[in-house]
């Protein structure tokens, strides 16, 4: 048995709808600018062009629809509502034509971003990890697996925010579709299981107050909940 000199951090884990089992978390990956008119109200080319990422940590996944602390040292926060792509292995340079073997399964998250911060650190051409990936950034529902609702390629995500609605679009949408971004994405780090993409945003970004009450919903993999406070 490893013996170690602190106890070791709690595995990240997401539920799994109808399950008391949970999905292990590795990495969370996330695409940006993958939807063509996000891309234009960010000031980008929506132009297909090769996809980036940034990661978030697995500890920031915010769970079990619980309550989104609105964090500190920003005044600008902003709601992305995204499909998680959730894979059960892993490797290198995978071929597209067999990308979609490796989902387990999906859901729905929210990017959570420290926009002014995002703002700065772009300014000065610095990481972005100060306004992505800051604690309880990434609220997450329960996953879903491929075999109950196969591999889902279009159908309505939209969030709202006190009921109303902020962002609507399609999967259908994407510019770089889910084979793209893991066949992509693993040559540039070599994937394994419990590794998490996030998928992109449609249009309609904006901020969010203490006291709103967000909820997210896609087409045929879930709906997710949680309160700013």
């Amino acid at each position: 048995m490893t013996k170690y000199i602190i106890e070791p951090a709690v595995q990240a884990s997401l539920p799994i709808r109808g399950s008391d089992e949970r999905f292990p978390v590795r990495r969370v990956y996330c695409v940006g600018r993958n939807y063509a008119a996000h891309t234009i109200e960010m000031g980008g080319d929506p132009n297909r062009e090769e996809p980036f990422f940034f990661q978030k940590n697995p500890d920031n996944l915010l769970t079990d629809s619980a309550d989104f602390p609105y964090p500190d040292k920003s005044t600008d926060v902003h709601h992305e509502i995204e499909m998680i792509v959730a894979l059960h292995k892993g490797g290198s340079n995978i071929p597209l034509d067999s990308a979609l073997d490796y989902v387990w399964g999906y859901g729905v998250a929210l990017d959570m971003t420290r926009r002014d911060l995002q703002a700065a650190c772009k300014k000065a051409g610095r990481p972005w990890e100060i306004g992505k990936a800051f604690e309880h950034s990434a609220p997450a529902s329960e996953l879903m697996p491929v075999s109950e609702i196969n591999h889902p390629t279009d159908g309505a995500i939209w969030l709202k925010v006190n009921g109303e609605i902020r962002q609507q679009g399609d999967l259908n949408q994407m510019i770089w579709k889910v084979p793209e971004m893991i066949s992509y994405l693993s040559g540039l780090f070599t994937l394994a299981p419990g590794d998490l993409i996030l998928s992109g945003t449609p249009s309609g970004v904006g901020p969010v107050e203490r006291g709103d009450k967000l909820e997210g919903h896609i087409d045929g993999v879930g709906d997710l909940y949680c309160k700013v406070i």
